[in-house]
């Protein structure tokens, strides 16, 4: 009998517009899966650690701020750092499309930006995401 995959749903930075977080968060829980969501103004440190704690499968981190550049790859390279490259990170929010290589470059598998489905992320995280467990 196999797990549910695990996701985590993450706002790091200052940004403090969370509700397309809790709408993604939300949508995840009704797609079967089990969510962690952290609330807003978490450090990429916090981040990591959560998420390794919570033997999550994914993280998903939103930015609207514009610090995206920053946060979202400090979270993938702690979370290699720890040993556990092997929780997929995804980004979504704000994000201009040149900036899309940089955050593919730093190891984020995907980028989801204003306009994509809730439907489009849920396939995505079936399709590329499994339970690690």
């Amino acid at each position: 009998m196999s797990r549910k995959i695990r996701i985590m749903v993450a706002k790091p930075g200052l940004d403090g517009h969370d509700r397309g977080a809790r709408v993604l968060a939300r949508c995840f829980r009704d797609a079967g899966f089990e969510v962690i969501y952290t609330g807003c103004h978490q450090t990429p440190e916090q981040i990591a650690a959560a998420a390794i704690q919570e033997d999550v499968d994914l993280v998903g981190l939103s930015c609207l701020s514009g610090a995206h550049r920053y946060l979202f790859p400090r979270v993938v390279e702690l979370l290699r750092e720890q040993g556990a490259s092997d929780i997929t990170v995804i980004g979504g929010g704000i994000i201009p499309e040149q900036d899309f290589p940089l955050l593919k470059d730093a190891g984020l598998k995907a980028i989801f930006t204003p306009g994509a489905t809730l439907e489009e992320i849920v396939a995505w995280v079936r399709e590329n995401v499994g339970p690690q467990g």
